[in-house]
C-alpha cells in the first residue's frame, strides 16, 4: 500500500532511530518487578495465551497505571490521560457546542468516536444516551463515555489499532480500547491531586489563574480464599470553569444602544466548565472449587456538569429587558449518571475453557438550562428547565469456549462463542415551558440554547443482536504466526452481517518480524441515530436565531424531504507493519493501513429556507421551523495513514532511562458524497444535503499528524519524566449561506510537559508536574471565525484552548 507522502514517514523515522526525538506516545516503561511490558501477555487481538506486545499479529499499545497516572490528566480524567499517551487517539475539549460539553466523544485513527469499540475486562462496555449534534468532533454520535470510568481502578490498557468486528463485533473499525481493572488481592492507595490553569491570555492581554481541579482517590484490596479477591475503590473530583471568550465586539446585527452598551465585555466563555464526579468500582473473583471461579466487576459514576451558550443580548428578540437587562448567558446542565456491571463464571470443562457471563450498562442523561427563558411566554418565563431526558441500557449474555491444541512444535488455539445483546433507547419531553409556544408569536419559542423535548420528540426503541464466531490463533513455530476469526451478527432492524479477518506475523531473520492483517467490519447504526428527534432554538453557525428541527428518517417531514432508512456502514481493513527487537535495548514497529468505509452515518446540513418554513406549515400543519436536519448514509471515506513507535533503555546515573518516540499519520479522503434528494430539491432547490461542513468533520477537523518524544529516568527515589508533543495542523470550515464558507487552517503546536516525583519513605510519593508548560495556544480564529472577538480560539487543535496547567500530587500505598 503506497503511503500519503514517503517525505512525511521518512523524516520521522530518522529521527526516532538516530536520537529518539521525532515520533508520538505510547511509553513502554518499566513495571515495578523490573519486567518490561513488552515481554507482558496480551489478552486483546488474540486468543492466545502467551503472545506479548511485538509478537502480536496487530499493532497494540500497552498503558500501566504508572502511565497514566503520570500523564497529568486534568482533573484525573481517563480521556486526558489516553489522549497525551496514545498515537492516535484525539478527544478535543468542546465549548459552546451543546451535549459535547458534557460527554466528550474521542476518536482513533482519525474516524468517527462511535468507530471504535470500548471492553473493560474483555467485556463490551456501552454508549451514552445523549447524541451530541451541537459539536465539530464526534457530531451526531452516542460515544463511550471514557471519563465515567475511574483512573485509579486501571491496571492496564490494552489498545488494538486495528479492525476487529470479527473477534468482538460490530463497531470494531478503528480498533479495540480494552480497560483492564485493577485485580490486586491486597494492599492500597490513597491519592490526592490538585492543580489549576495559570496563563497568559492574547485576547485580552491578562494574566488568568483559573480551572482548578482537586481530587481524591482511594483503593483497597483483600484475598477471597487462596486464589480469590476483592478490590472496590472510590473517587471524589472537582473541576472549576476555565474561560478564554475576548471582549464582544456585538455583531453588526445587533448594535442597538442598548446592546453596545455591553460592547467591550466578556459576555461570553470559552473553555472547560465546572464539573463534579463521584466515582466508585470494584473488581473480584471468588474460587469455585479447583477448576472454577466466579467473578464481577462494576463501575459507578455520577456528574454534574455546566456548559457554555451563546450570550443573549439585552436589545434582542429572545431577551425581555425586565428579566435581564443587561443580557443573559444561558449555562447548560448535564446529570450524568452510568452504571455498568459484570458477574460470570470462568472454568476449565476437560481440555476446554469456558467463561459465560451477563453484562448490564446503563447511562441515564438529564439536561437542564439555567440563566434562561422561553421569550415567547413574556417577562413571566421560568428562567429554569428541564429539556429532556435521555436513557441507554445495554444487556448481553455471551458463553466463550477455548481450547489449545498442539502438534509437535506447533500450537492452536481454537475459540468460539454465541453472544445475545439487547438495547433499549428512550427519552423524555422536558418541561411543558421548555418548548412552549406563548402568546408573543414574535418571539421565539422554547428555552433559549436548546428547546426542550416536546412529546412528539419523544423516542422508545429497542432492538436485539444476536451473534456467533468462531476463531483460530495459531503458532507454527517461533517464527509464524496467524489469527483467524469469522462472525455472524444478525440486528432485529437491520438483518445479518459477515465479518471475518486473517492476520498473519513472520519473523523472517532474529528479532525482525513482517505483520499484516485483512479484515471486514462493520458498524450499524445507533438507536440515537435511528429515532432521536429535537426541537430547539439557538444561533446558527452565522450566529442568527434560528428555531430548527432534527427529526428522525422516519419523520413525515423528513421522509417528504427525501429522508431514508439507514443501512450499517461497511469497513476494510487492511494493513502491514515492520517490528524490530534489539535485546533489552531497542524496539520499533512502523503500521501502515488503509481504511475503506461505504455509507457513513452522519447528520445532514442544516437546511435553512424561507420556502422550506413555508412548505412545512402548508403542508404538516407545522409553523414556524426555520432549519431542518436529519441523518443519512452521507458518503464513502477511504482513510490512509501509518504508525510508528520506538523505545531504547539504558542504564544511567544508578538509574534506567527510557526514551520513546511515537508518530502517527491519518489521512481520510471522501470517495463518494450522497446525493441530495429529489424531493429536497424541489422544496429547496439550493439545498445541499451533505456540504462543506460536514465533509471538513470527516476529513480535516481531526489533527492528521500527531507526534511525541518521552523521556524518562527513574531510581530507587525518583521519578522524572518529560515529553514533547507536536499536534498536528487542523482545518475549519463554515458555510454561512449566499456562498459565504470561510475557512481556516490551524497550524500545527508543540506541547511541553514535565513531572518528578520522589519517594517519602516505604509508602508516600509527591509529585509535581506541569503541561504545556510554555503556554502555547493554537492560532487565533480570523475575522471571518472568531464571532466578532467574542470566540478567539477554535475547539479543534490538539493543544486545546486552556494554556498552561500545573498540579500536585500526592500518594499513599499501604
Amino acid at each position: 500500500m503506497p503511503m500519503p507522502n514517503a517525505r512525511l514517514v521518512s523524516t520521522p523515522l530518522a529521527l526516532a532511530v538516530a536520537c529518539g526525538l521525532a515520533l508520538p506516545v505510547v511509553a513502554h516503561a518499566q513495571e515495578a518487578d523490573g519486567a518490561t511490558r513488552l515481554d507482558a501477555v496480551i489478552v486483546t487481538g488474540t486468543r492466545a495465551t502467551d503472545r506479548a506486545v511485538l509478537e502480536s499479529t496487530s499493532p497494540i499499545d500497552v498503558l500501566s497505571p504508572e502511565d497514566l497516572r503520570r500523564a497529568g490528566a486534568v482533573n484525573g480524567e481517563l480521556g486526558s490521560a489516553l489522549q497525551a499517551l496514545l498515537p492516535s487517539f484525539n478527544m478535543p475539549r468542546q465549548s459552546n457546542s451543546g451535549g459535547a460539553d458534557h460527554i466528550r466523544a474521542a476518536q482513533l485513527r482519525g474516524l468517527s468516536p462511535d468507530q471504535v469499540l470500548v471492553l473493560v475486562n474483555g467485556k463490551r462496555r456501552h454508549v451514552s444516551a445523549l447524541v451530541t449534534t451541537g459539536s465539530k468532533v464526534g457530531r451526531g454520535n452516542t460515544p463511550v463515555d471514557f471519563n465515567a470510568i475511574p483512573l485509579s481502578a486501571i491496571k492496564r490498557i490494552e489498545v488494538l489499532r486495528d479492525g476487529a468486528g470479527a473477534q468482538y463485533g460490530a463497531d470494531a473499525v478503528a480498533g479495540v480500547i480494552n480497560i483492564i481493572l485493577d485485580d490486586a488481592g491486597d494492599g492500597g492507595a490513597i491519592e490526592a491531586r490538585y492543580g489549576a490553569h495559570h496563563t497568559k491570555l492574547e485576547p485580552i492581554d491578562r494574566t488568568l489563574t483559573d480551572g482548578q481541579s482537586a481530587s481524591l482517590a482511594a483503593k483497597v484490596g483483600t484475598s477471597l480464599g487462596d486464589d480469590g479477591f476483592l478490590r472496590v475503590g472510590l473517587e471524589y473530583k472537582e473541576l472549576s470553569p476555565t474561560n478564554r471568550a475576548g471582549f464582544d465586539r456585538i455583531p453588526p446585527w445587533d448594535q442597538t444602544p442598548a446592546n453596545l452598551a455591553v460592547q467591550g465585555q466578556r459576555n461570553y466563555q470559552h473553555g472547560n466548565g465546572a464539573a463534579k464526579d463521584i466515582n466508585g468500582w470494584f473488581n473480584s473473583e471468588i474460587p469455585l472449587g479447583e477448576s472454577a471461579v466466579f467473578y464481577a466487576f462494576g463501575t459507578y459514576n455520577q456528574r454534574d456538569t455546566e456548559g457554555a451558550n451563546y450570550f443573549r443580548y439585552p436589545d434582542g428578540e429572545a431577551n425581555w429587558p425586565e428579566v435581564y437587562p443587561n443580557g443573559y448567558r444561558p449555562v447548560s446542565i448535564g446529570e450524568n449518571l452510568d452504571v455498568a456491571g459484570v458477574a460470570g463464571v470462568r472454568g476449565h470443562v476437560g481440555e476446554w475453557d469456558i467463561d459465560a457471563s451477563l453484562n448490564h450498562g446503563r447511562n441515564e442523561y438529564t439536561y437542564r438550562l439555567r440563566n434562561s427563558l422561553n421569550a415567547s411566554l413574556g417577562p413571566s418565563s421560568p428562567t429554569r428547565f428541564k429539556t429532556g431526558d435521555y436513557r441507554f441500557d445495554q444487556t448481553l449474555a455471551n458463553v466463550d469456549i477455548s481450547r489449545l491444541f498442539s502438534q509437535g512444535d506447533n500450537l492452536h488455539t481454537f475459540a468460539t462463542g454465541v453472544e445475545y445483546r439487547v438495547e433499549h433507547y428512550e427519552t423524555g419531553a422536558g418541561d411543558p415551558a421548555s418548548y412552549a409556544a406563548g402568546p408573543f408569536t414574535d418571539r421565539p419559542t422554547g428555552s433559549q440554547a436548546g428547546g426542550g423535548l416536546t412529546p412528539q420528540d419523544e423516542a422508545d426503541l429497542d432492538r436485539n443482536v444476536a451473534s456467533v464466531y468462531a476463531s483460530l490463533s495459531s503458532s507454527f513455530g517461533e517464527n509464524f504466526s496467524t489469527d483467524a476469526a469469522v462472525r455472524y451478527e444478525h440486528y432485529s432492524d437491520f438483518g445479518g452481517e459477515v465479518t471475518g479477518k486473517l492476520a498473519a506475523r513472520y519473523e523472517f531473520v532474529p528479532a525482525f518480524a513482517l505483520r499484516g492483517a485483512l479484515s471486514k467490519n462493520f458498524r450499524a447504526p445507533s438507536l440515537g441515530q435511528s429515532g432521536f428527534e429535537s426541537t430547539g432554538t439557538g444561533y446558527n453557525s452565522a450566529g442568527q436565531l434560528i428555531q430548527s428541527r432534527l427529526l428522525s428518517v422516519n419523520n413525515p417531514i423528513a421522509r417528504a424531504l427525501g429522508a431514508t432508512d439507514l443501512s450499517p456502514e461497511q469497513a476494510l481493513n487492511a494493513s502491514l507493519g515492520f517490528t524490530s527487537r534489539v535485546g533489552e535495548t531497542f524496539d520499533f514497529s512502523l503500521d501502515l493501513f488503509q481504511i475503506d468505509i461505504d455509507d457513513r452515518v452522519a447528520l445532514s446540513e442544516a437546511i435553512t429556507s424561507d420556502a422550506l418554513t413555508a412548505y412545512i406549515d402548508s403542508t404538516f400543519g407545522v409553523p414556524g421551523v426555520e432549519s431542518v436536519s436529519f441523518f443519512t448514509n452521507a458518503a464513502d471515506t477511504q482513510t490512509r495513514g501509518a504508525e510508528a513507535v520506538a523505545n531504547w533503555r539504558h542504564p544511567l546515573a544508578g538509574g534506567q532511562l527510557l526514551l520513546t518516540g511515537t508518530w502517527s499519520y491519518a489521512e481520510t479522503e471522501i470517495k463518494r458524497v450522497v446525493a441530495t434528494p429529489a424531493a429536497l430539491s424541489a422544496v429547496v432547490p439550493d439545498a445541499v444535503l451533505f456540504g462543506v461542513e460536514e465533509r471538513n468533520t470527516l476529513t480535516d477537523a481531526a489533527p492528521r499528524t500527531r507526534s511525541a518524544f518521552t523521556a524518562s529516568w527513574n531510581d530507587d527515589r525518583w521519578n522524572l519524566l518529560a515529553r514533547v508533543t507536536r499536534h498536528g495542523s487542523t482545518r475549519r470550515v463554515f458555510n454561512f449561506g449566499g456562498g459565504f464558507e470561510p475557512e481556516q487552517v490551524y497550524g500545527a503546536k508543540w506541547q511541553l510537559e514535565a513531572e518528578a516525583e520522589v519517594r517519602l519513605g516505604e509508602k508516600w510519593t509527591l509529585a509535581i508536574g506541569g503541561l504545556n508548560l510554555t503556554d502555547e495556544y493554537a492560532d487565533l480564529s480570523n475575522e471571518d471565525i472568531f464571532y466578532f472577538g467574542n470566540l478567539p480560539y477554535d475547539v479543534l487543535s490538539g493543544i486545546g484552548s486552556s494554556g498552561a496547567y500545573y498540579y500536585g500530587r500526592v500518594r499513599y500505598a499501604f
